[in-house]
């Protein structure tokens, strides 16, 4: 982790103001980019991180040291989208944004594409997905963070996999989706 180390954990849980602001500046990118491929949208994805963020706060004098505090951080991130995704069921995803975002990358369609093929998957798999792909955990990390077996986390990764290689099949073929 960057600029975070155990003792600065540490002091922000004794209440250090300056730890505190330094570990969740550190947390803020990994649980918004988290909540932005749960819910697809910008502003939702801000309220999702922002209501992790708090409980992050809230809890941190729960947090053991047991794991990495970004796995710990990412099974609340992860929980407060889940939250916020269902507290907005009427909502559809994405469709504000079909003209695409500000780099190129949003706008050539790929990402936007992507980002919908992730969203259609069933929760389980879609958290794992993210964890693995987006933040680059381990599978006992994952397994951590979702508080699943091992094994479970694999299954999913694999189910999830298969159908993101189905669904965005046209890109390994050299084509464009409709």
């Amino acid at each position: 982790m960057g600029v975070v180390d155990r003792e600065c954990v540490q002091r922000a849980q004794t209440g250090d103001r300056k730890a505190v602001v330094m570990l969740l500046r550190e947390l803020e990118a990994p649980v918004y980019r988290t909540a932005y491929y749960t819910l697809g949208h910008e502003q939702d994805a801000m309220d999702a991180a922002q209501e992790a963020l708090l409980r992050i706060y809230r809890k941190l004098g729960t947090f053991r040291g047991d794991a990495d505090i970004r796995t710990w951080a990412q099974r609340i991130a992860v929980n407060a989208a889940i939250d916020h995704a269902r507290s907005k069921k009427d909502v559809l995803p994405f469709k504000e944004e079909a003209a695409g975002g500000s780099n190129p990358v949003e706008r050539s369609g790929i990402h936007s594409d992507v980002r919908e093929a992730i969203q259609r998957l069933p929760e389980p798999q879609r958290s794992v997905v993210l964890l693995r792909h987006l933040h680059d955990f381990s599978y006992q990390e994952i397994a951590s963070t979702l508080e699943i077996p091992v094994n479970t986390v694999k299954s999913h990764l694999f189910r999830g996999r298969k159908k993101l290689m189905e669904w965005l099949s046209d890109y390994r073929e050299g084509g464009v989706l409709p």
